[in-house]
């Protein structure tokens, strides 16, 4: 595709097209919530900083637009007999953005680094099933044990503790992306910033302004660069979904984070063709300190959960596709999904049972129980927080105080127990298998916020991850789902579905579970002829 410069012509173009006159070749405009904390993968945090880092990094497996597997920097694989020893070939032309070529030995140290307690990763736990991650995170073992090793310059090995069903679908996840070593030893942690961030995938950063945009350009050496069809991609850090929408509307982007909520009927209306809903592998939910008083209390974490009246909550309150979660695993393959004991019972058996167990914790309107809930900047968070507060009050007479975080900040207040009572967050699987849910409410996981820990639970995890058997193992984790129900350190409220906006002139976009758009799969359609 062309890029005149100059004039009407040029305007005309970059309307109709999506390039930008301001740039070289075509432009891409995604708005994306909030400002990532940082770009390096093995520590980032959040889907916006995940959205960004699909575009600059590619693991050794990549993913279809429709979320299906494939080969990615790996051309292929070969698995042994017993499913414990993968053997991945590097592609010949795989290079990083600065042209040098990516190996094996470049996935040694990722791999390692990220499993490295000093690294401080919160998504170090993904990679246990690899042979004595788990020993190095818990730092009881070093860095060289880890069961990977480069047999080549572009062959590697990576042995398993025991066979797992979904350890391809894991080396999609930003933890296994590789990073450039000679970068991190030179800058340490700000390697991240343009001119200095070398990556693999498909774009490099070219620019990072803050709370204002990132830019990203075509990476060069990447070994499919020829199928990529868009130049620039700018992201656009937009936690006001109405002003998103208002940009969007305006013509400055192209695709949309999500929505607003209270405008959905309107969009509905308007934008019928350019709005896309979807269901998508995520729960939101409410993170419940257990770790001090008063949430210490399993009764008391209960007589809250039920309080929530989820349907009124995803039908007037959300409205945008989303289901009630009575549990916390949402629908995965090979899993049925459990409930709270409750779940089935009529809404006034629900809260009569709610408010008995309030009472048992010591709490009745003359003494009522005073929380502090805390949510990041966002228009429809703050709705949810305000219609569970109201919920709360109305069935139980708990006092409520919310507390709104930018994203950055919010990150850090949740992750220390000292500050936190109840918070909102969310999860979206980073692989289709209920252990994606199952393993963030471990004792020792990275974003266990709750500081929940029960053996049996972990206990029972245990001897998922060792089960071979697929009928066995799912029945030991809809065990593990019921216990943590049963215990409930966190609320689920709903499933997610994805809300967002596209431009009818983007091709190549397509609705997956996991939601990952990445943007070397998408263009720009021809301008319908006059």
């Amino acid at each position: 595709m062309l890029r005149t410069a100059g004039g009407l012509l040029a305007l005309l173009l970059a309307a109709c097209t999506g390039s930008d006159p301001a740039a070289d070749g075509v432009v891409l405009r995604r708005g994306n919530s909030a400002e990532p904390a940082t770009l390096d993968p093995h520590r980032a945090k959040g889907i916006p900083a995940n959205n960004i880092l699909r575009d600059l990094y590619e693991g050794l497996v990549g993913e279809a637009p429709d979320g299906s597997l494939t080969p990615g920097a790996a051309a292929r694989w070969d698995i042994s007999a017993d499913g414990r020893t993968y053997t991945f070939h590097i592609r010949d032309n795989a290079r990083w953005s600065n042209g040098a070529p990516l190996t094996a030995q470049d996935f040694v140290y990722s791999l390692r680094r990220i499993v490295t307690p000093d690294t401080g990763s919160s998504f170090a736990d993904i990679l246990t099933p690899i042979q004595n991650a788990a020993a190095i995170i818990a730092g009881e073992a070093p860095p060289e044990s880890l069961g990977v090793a480069a047999l080549d310059e572009k062959t590697l090995r990576i042995t398993l503790a025991a066979p797992t069903p979904y350890f391809l679908a894991l080396l999609t996840d930003a933890s296994a992306y590789p990073v450039y070593r000679p970068a991190i030893e030179q800058y340490g942690d700000a390697f991240v910033r343009p001119g200095r961030l070398v990556s693999n995938g498909a774009y490099q950063l070219a620019d990072w302004r803050p709370q204002a945009h990132l830019t990203l350009t075509r990476n060069p050496h990447y070994w499919n660069a020829a199928a990529t069809r868009i130049d620039t991609v700018r992201y656009f850090p937009l936690p006001d979904q109405a002003a998103e929408l208002a940009r969007y509307r305006a013509g400055e982007l192209d695709i949309t984070y999500t929505v607003p909520l209270e405008q959905l009927p309107w969009i509905r209306e308007y934008f019928a063709e350019e709005l896309k809903i979807a269901p998508w592998l995520g729960v939101f939910y409410l993170g419940l300190n257990t770790s001090r008083p008063p949430l210490d209390d399993a009764r008391l974490r209960q007589a809250l959960a039920i309080a929530v009246d989820r349907q009124v909550l995803t039908s007037a309150i959300t409205a945008g596709g989303e289901q009630p979660a009575y549990g916390w695993v949402p629908p995965v393959n090979n899993y049925t999904p459990q409930q709270a004991a409750w779940a089935a019972l009529p809404r006034a058996e629900q809260l009569a049972l709610a408010k008995r167990l309030y009472r048992e914790a010591g709490y009745d309107p003359a003494h009522p129980l005073q929380l502090e809930l805390l949510y990041n900047t966002h228009r429809d968070y703050k709705r949810i927080a305000e219609a569970v507060a109201s919920m709360w009050r109305d069935a139980l007479g708990v006092q409520t105080t919310l507390v709104n975080q930018e994203w950055k900040v919010y990150l850090q207040t949740r992750a220390d127990l000292a500050q936190t009572q109840v918070f909102r967050a969310g999860w979206i699987g980073d692989y289709n298998d209920a252990n994606a849910f199952a393993e963030i409410l471990a004792c020792t996981h990275g974003l266990n916020d709750t500081g929940y820990c029960n053996p049996d639970y972990d206990a029972l995890l245990t001897r998922a991850a060792s089960e071979q058997d697929p009928t066995t193992r799912r029945a030991i984790l809809e065990k593990a789902e019921r216990l943590l129900l049963r215990d409930m350190p966190a609320i689920p409220l709903y499933f997610y579905a994805t809300r967002r906006l596209v431009k009818p002139a983007i091709g190549g976009y397509q609705a997956n579970i996991m939601d990952h758009h990445y943007s070397k799969n998408l263009y720009f359609q021809p301008a319908p002829a006059q």
